[in-house]
């Protein structure tokens, strides 16, 4: 029998972070083959601020709850990964290297389109759509170019992992790597379909800045992120709920790309990904 579920998961450094309501688990595969698990019991600020939990204001809210627990299980799982005998890293270390990524997402896929855009001397809604079209072109480019890399690789055999896990228990199946194999590495929702859904939807919200100052453009993408990360939340969502040929179009670009972001595991990655799983699912 299915099962309905909101576990949903990333893949860090040789392991995998499930997260089911304020239950957080990040199993990590260390150099000496065992399996470490660190649970985390995290609360949402929407837990004491209502509003929060309105639709179109709760995926701005869980989009920065997500980012939070994901760096500090990134930070968990490398140090993990590197074992006791060697140097391990930082908080401020890795903080540092936080923004400095982040700063630099912001120059490649928000200010270097909106310039090339410029050059091309549009305006209105085909500057907007010159504009989307550059940046979902420079994702799908980042996304190929990064999963040539082995690390990377097999970060992507965990992100499989953890789909395969998480649609093998909704499916209603027992949680054994003979049944996980099975499954798909796609799920719908996948936080790349998620960040195609944004990208897309930028379009159409971006086409309300009517001034044609290119620093005021700039600065208006940025101010109105949480717009679209609220929208595209509540799209994804009801992508994931319901099953027909308008929520599969919705999710159908999402889930293409997932054969770049996912790769199928080995049984001993599986292993990790169940193991996450089962830390904040009870009942397995």
């Amino acid at each position: 029998m299915k099962k309905n579920s909101n576990v949903g998961g990333q893949a860090v450094i040789e392991g995998v972070m499930m997260k089911n309501g304020p239950r957080v688990a990040i199993a990590v595969r260390r150099p000496d083959n065992k399996i470490t698990v660190k649970k985390i019991r995290m609360k949402s600020i929407a837990d004491k601020i209502t509003f929060l939990k309105w639709p179109f204001i709760r995926g701005t809210v869980n989009l920065v709850e997500q980012l939070i627990v994901g760096i500090k299980a990134l930070n968990y799982s490398a140090n993990e990964a590197i074992g006791e005998e060697e140097e391990s890293i930082n908080t401020w270390e890795f903080t540092i290297t936080t923004i400095i990524s982040i700063l630099v997402a912001i120059g490649v896929f928000v200010l270097l389109p909106l310039y090339l855009t410029k050059i091309t001397r549009t305006e209105g809604i085909l500057f907007n759509i010159i504009d989307g079209i550059i940046r979902i072109i420079f994702f799908v480019a980042y996304i190929a170019a990064i999963s040539l890399m082995k690390d990377v690789k097999r970060l992507f055999q965990y992100h499989g992992a953890e789909h395969k896990t998480v649609n093998c228990y909704e499916s209603g199946k027992k949680l054994t790597v003979k049944n996980v194999k099975k499954f798909s590495t796609a799920h719908k929702r996948c936080g790349t379909t998620f960040l195609l859904i944004v990208l897309i939807i930028s379009i159409a919200v971006f086409s309300f800045i009517v001034s044609d100052n290119f620093w005021i453009k700039f600065g208006a993408r940025i101010i109105l992120l949480p717009v679209v990360a609220g929208i595209g939340y509540e799209l994804l969502k009801i992508g994931a709920k319901y099953d027909n040929w308008l929520t599969k179009m919705i999710i159908w670009p999402g889930m293409l790309i997932q054969s770049m972001t996912t790769r199928e595991p080995d049984n001993k990655q599986i292993e990790v990904a169940i193991k996450s799983f089962k830390t904040v699912v009870k009942e397995c």
